[in-house]
């Protein structure tokens, strides 16, 4: 039994503004149709007991705490810059 038809393949590629052939049709309905049977093999599996994931690995990000610190002070952060102007980094300009 075909999951797909080939007026739903039409319909689905004039929605997306393709123009298909006939071959292209007949080819695409027997491809969408493996792709549904293969997804619908998914839906066999018990998974009962099968906690939900987002990743396959179990990667929990590494952050450091959140502490207030002084920070740079001015002038010791433009010591590296190659021009310097009103406490700012300068830069070329690159509109006219």
């Amino acid at each position: 039994m075909a999951r797909i038809t080939k007026e739903q393949v039409k319909h689905v590629a004039h929605l997306a503004r393709l123009s298909v052939s006939q071959e292209e049709v007949e080819l695409f309905t027997e491809q969408l149709d493996a792709i549904i049977g293969f997804a619908e093999q998914l839906n066999e599996l018990d998974t009962a007991g099968i906690e939900p994931t987002t990743h396959v690995l179990d990667i929990k990000n590494v952050l450091r705490e959140d502490v207030v610190r002084e920070s740079l002070k001015r002038e010791d952060a433009l010591k590296n810059a190659p021009d310097e102007q009103d406490g700012q980094v300068k830069v070329p300009s690159i509109m006219e």
